[in-house]
This record gives C-alpha cells, structure tokens and sequence, in this order.
C-alpha cells in the first residue's frame, strides 16, 4: 500500500468525552433497522453484542476447536439462519455455483443446490471467485446472488421458491456486493463499468418493485447497509466517490456526500447519527495521486493516426493500459473523448481517507458534514469494525489502525503478528477483536485503547471470508474448510 498523510480535519461538534456506551447504544439504535431473525452480510456491523461469548483468546488452546468440515471454494461468509449455517460455492473445475445449508452445531451438510449456470462471470484469477457475495436470510427464507446467474431464493429445506435472472455484469473483478433483506424486500447494489443500479424485489415473489440507475457509478463493491435516521429507515450505499442515502420504499435518493475513493469495497458503518466511512484505492493518496493527462494533451501524445480515438497500440503509458477495459465502455477497442474524460474525472476526485459523517438535510451535504477525516492506513476492502468508541482498520500489510471514533484521534497504529493481504474484515466479541489474514493467520487483540496482542496462530488456508460470531461460536471459513471455535 503506499503510504498516505495522517490528518485529522474537524468540522463539526463532537464531544471528545463521549463514553462507550453512549458508542454501544449507537450501535443498537443502528441495527434497530435490521428485524429479529434477519442475517446478512455486516447485519451485525461485525460485533458480536452483549450476549456473545465467551469466545477464544487463543485458537489453539485444547479444546477451542469444536469441528471443521471441507467445503468447496468461495468467499461468501457463512451467515447463520434459525439452526443452520448458509454460504455459497464454486467449483472451477465443472463450473458448478452452489447454496449450501449445514448444521451449525456439527457441520453436517443439509442440503446442497446447484444452479444451471451457462456462463461463469469474469473474476481476479488470483483473488476471485464466481461465489463471493453473502447470501441473506430473513427468518423463513434464504437469498444467495451470483453475478454469473442472478439472484435466487430458497425455503429452509433447499426448494427454489424463485428466481431473478441478471448478469453477468461488465467487470473483470465479477459482482461482490451482497443482497439485505429491509422490511419486505430484498436490495442488491451492482455498480459496475456500465449500467450500475440499485434494486429492490419483493422477497415473497422476487419480482422487481423498484430499481434505480446509478449512471455516475462505476465498479465498486461495498454491501448496502440500513440505518434508522429520523425515524426512518434509510439505505446507505457507498459507491465510487460517493456515500449516499435512499429510502427503502421506493429507491429514491436522500442525499448524498462526496469524498469516498474511485473504488469503494468496505461498507458503511452507522451509530447514532453518525456513519463512518473508509475507502482507499490505488494513485488516491495524497502526494501520489495517479491523474490523467486532459483529453487534448493524451490525444497530441498518442494519437498518431489524427482519428480522434485512442488504441492501446498507440498508448505506452501502462497504467492507462492496465484499466484500459474498464475505461473502453463500450468495448469498441478504442477510446474516445468521452471514455477518457470520465475516467480522469473519476481519478481527480478520489479521496482516500476514513471519514466521519452526520447527514442533515436533504441533497448534496455540506461540509460541516464530514466531523473528521484520517488520512493514514485506510483499507482497501475489509470493512472496519466499531466497538466500545473504538475504530479499528486493517489495511494490507497487517497494519491496523485504531482511532477515536468521537474525533478521529490516533490511538495505535500497529503490525499484526500475520503479514500479508487483509480482504476478510475484523469482527469483535467478548472483549477481543479477530483478524484473519489472506494467508490463514488468525489473530486475536485485546478490545482496548491499550494495543495487547493475545494469541496468534496459522491455518495455512487462505482466507477471504469475513469470520462469523454467534454467541458463544466464531465461524472461520476458509477456500477448502469450514472452521467452528468456542471459547472455555
């Protein structure tokens, strides 16, 4: 990751004496707008709650490991729905996208439903897969997404209720954000290099009630959150540039803040009033930002034939050539004035930081909004996690950085003991933050101001799953194994 500059700018009023617990009602008030029963991805914002536990401080103690099951690949996390635990699969070798149902308490398989997909998404080769988006489950009935075939519906015993057919979508990284269940509907984000949309089915039938174009955004992968504001239920989507509310009902959009990176992979985070926000991606950070040439000096450097499109012949510059696929919108193998000048509008608005929002009003937010930015050690994809007035990030590398949540302030910023990437995010639960690293290290911090090291230990699978905690159980899944701990 390059190194970004730590600043923390404050335009707003936030009492630095702000305990804990006002932080912890935050956080319920938060997830007030998710019903009982409900699961998804983040529905929990990554913290366990007052009833979890106890939970292991070391993964290798005798006795922490309840059972482990094979599984086939993905990077769906397991979501847990009545007795079950649900995820999703994908077999290179045959093409073969699943749904999978097991028994929490053994990891028994249930069921097993496979889908008669005719065309595999495009995915990172390395770090992809055709089964990354979590499935949903709203109590009685289970929502899995595919970006290779669309969005599907199962009862607990595994029977298709429905189908909504889509993709698979522009984007050589496949579709990553998750479906959410809110009130009697199922939401699902796609913001790809064309045709981005937020969309809303009826959960009983899957037939589209509402579904809104998103023509500014581009590919981003950031999972849908619900907040309760005002009384009110509100959808907080973060996409390229931008975090924005809609109303549930019927897609319309709220408002709206500028700010984010051109790419935005973690989710937002709500607690109270409040939203936290953290987005990076690469030539965002300041004193290297990557910036485009204007359309007339790119087309005076490479346009040897005078036609006024661009080639990837004529280009030497290669980090135009590594995002010329995406920047080609309309796949015409060339570029014209109008490819080029959004995608270096996109570059030149980009902000990499961590930020505090308090949305008021309705349109464009002003920026008395933003209360504070943090500039340094902002991840990529793994969403941070918000417990006890603390904000922990994990960025590649294995850095982690802890801030203040009331003003943005920095406590530690710290190596854990696993190197490597960071793609599952942190989740917390009786009093211990977990962190798994790409490369299988599992490592569990003290959930404190102080920085306390616990435990450390190696799965040597890798992992891009987010960990699940239910109680007094942590879910870890990795390509090949499904892992169940608990604490003594």
């Amino acid at each position: 990751m390059n190194p970004a500059i730590s600043v923390v700018i404050c335009f707003g009023l936030v009492s630095l004496a702000a305990s804990s617990t006002a932080f912890t009602q935050g956080q319920d008030n938060a997830r007030a707008g998710v019903a009982h029963g409900v699961t998804y991805f983040r529905s929990d914002l990554g913290v366990g709650g007052a009833k979890c536990g106890p939970l292991p401080d070391d993964f290798e103690k005798p006795g922490a490991l309840l059972w482990k099951v094979a599984v086939d690949p993905g990077q769906s996390t397991p979501i847990i729905g009545s007795d079950r635990l649900f995820l999703t699969t994908y077999r290179s070798e045959d093409k073969e996208l699943a749904t999978v149902a097991l028994d929490k308490v053994k990891g028994n398989l249930l069921w097993k439903k496979v889908l008669p997909a005719t065309q595999i998404e495009e995915f990172h080769a390395q770090m992809g897969s055709a089964a990354a988006a979590t499935p949903a489950f709203d109590g009685e009935r289970l929502y899995a997404f595919f970006g290779s075939y669309g969005l599907v519906c199962y009862n607990l015993e595994g029977h298709l209720l429905w189908e909504n057919r889509m993709g698979p979508f522009r984007d050589e990284y496949g579709a990553g954000s998750s479906p959410i269940v809110v009130d009697d509907k199922v939401i699902l984000c796609q913001d790809h290099d064309t045709d981005s949309f937020l969309l809303a089915v009826d959960r009983f039938t899957g037939k589209t009630v509402w579904k809104v174009p998103r023509p500014e955004a581009v590919r981003s992968y950031a999972t849908p959150v619900v907040w309760r504001h005002d009384n009110r239920l509100e959808l907080l989507v973060a996409g390229s540039l931008e975090l924005a509310g809609y109303d549930p009902a019927n897609g319309r959009k709220l408002w709206w803040s500028r700010g984010l990176a051109r790419i935005v992979i973690p989710a937002p985070i709500p607690s109270g009033n409040t939203i936290f926000m953290a987005s990076w991606a690469p030539g965002g950070d300041a004193g290297r930002r990557l910036v485009l040439d204007l359309w007339p000096a790119a087309q005076a450097k490479w346009d040897k034939d005078n036609n006024g499109r661009l080639t990837r012949e004529e280009i030497d510059d290669k980090e135009v050539l590594d995002r010329f696929t995406r920047m080609d919108l309309d796949q015409s193998g060339d570029l014209d004035q109008k490819e080029w000048e959004r995608h270096a509008a996109v570059f030149r608005q980009a902000q990499n930081a961590a930020l505090a929002i308090s949305p008021s009003g309705a349109g464009e937010l002003k920026e008395s909004s933003v209360i504070w930015k943090y500039q340094r050690g902002v991840p990529y994809v793994a969403t941070p996690v918000l417990d006890q007035g603390i904000l922990w990030l994990v960025k590649d590398g294995g850095i982690v950085t802890k801030l203040d949540s009331s003003n943005g302030e920095l406590l530690q910023e710290e190596r854990l003991p696993g190197p490597g990437n960071y793609y599952a995010s942190p989740v917390a639960g009786d009093g211990k933050v977990y962190f798994a690293s790409e490369q299988g290290v599992l490592s569990v911090i003290a959930n404190q101001r102080e920085w306390k090291v616990l435990s450390h230990c190696g799965l040597h699978e890798k992992i891009y799953a987010t960990p699940q905690i239910d109680r007094g159980r942590i879910y870890i899944r990795t390509l090949k194994t499904l892992y169940c701990f608990a604490g003594n």
